[in-house]
């Protein structure tokens, strides 16, 4: 019986963990499906496709509007970007149920780090996207718009617009997690911060090469994305450093520290 028992245990885990999967999967769909619940009713769909649409129609000429070439299209482009918008906003809960299904198998002071974590990477997440939405498209779009020829009449289509935004923001986001995982793998003890330093070449190299894949093939919006790459590696890298200094000074001084006497 105490052979069966230990032969089952592994198989019983594994379902264990599958449901527990299923579990959070299912509480992190209905939060966003929630979230999309409540932004179809206000502002409505439509309104938050006017606010996406918004870098986009101030850099085209005076009376020009995008067009839909799709016969479904202007109801499915506003629901596609009402969906990404309760995405975004339910992005902290997403994130705690990836981070509950992965904690018990951490230490206790790596579970420490789940608020930390969560708060910081929603947090550069959304920075990476308002960089992208305020900075990055006024300045691609105006290039662009002043770039074309004046027998051209520009009229984007929405689909396509909304698919390079969608594309763009994702980037972004990605893009300014890098501190995040720049200090989780020196944490992890994968990588030390001298080795993060000597690669700083390659690093260069690997983000603009990252910004020609995803950007427009135009050497603004590259530098756009290989720039605060670039950047956002190197802020990583000295909190990193600092964390890694602090360490080093607590370990120290613990061994350095007399032992107490025993009554």
């Amino acid at each position: 019986m105490t052979t069966d028992a230990s032969d089952s245990s592994p198989q019983d885990t594994f379902i264990s963990h599958l449901v527990e999967l299923r579990t959070r999967l299912l509480k992190a769909v209905m939060v966003v499906l929630g979230v999309f619940v409540v932004l179809f009713l206000y502002p409505g769909p439509s309104a938050i496709y006017d606010l996406l649409a918004q870098p986009m129609l101030a850099s085209l000429p005076q009376g020009t509007r995008m067009i839909a070439t799709g016969v479904i299209t202007p109801f499915m482009v506003p629901i596609k970007v009402t969906l990404l918008a309760a995405f975004v906003l339910s992005l902290p809960v997403v994130l705690y149920q990836a981070w509950s299904f992965i904690a018990p198998g951490l230490y206790r002071h790596e579970q420490r780090l789940a608020l930390p974590l969560i708060l910081s990477s929603t947090l550069l997440f959304i920075l990476g996207m308002a960089f992208c939405y305020f900075v990055v498209f006024h300045t691609v779009f105006t290039f662009i718009a002043h770039f074309a020829p004046q027998s051209i009449t520009p009229a984007p289509d929405i689909e396509a617009y909304v698919n390079f935004v969608m594309t763009m923001f994702i980037a972004f986001g990605v893009t300014f997690e890098v501190p995040i995982v720049v200090i989780m793998l020196v944490k992890a003890g994968i990588v030390t911060v001298k080795r993060l330093r000597e690669i700083r070449g390659y690093v260069v190299v690997g983000a603009f090469v990252i910004a020609a894949i995803v950007t427009p093939p135009d050497v603004l919006s590259q530098f756009l994305l290989a720039g605060p790459l670039c950047l956002l590696y190197e802020i990583g890298v000295l909190v990193a450093s600092t964390l890694e200094r602090k360490k080093a000074a607590t370990e120290s001084h613990d061994v350095t520290a007399p032992d107490t006497p025993e009554d």
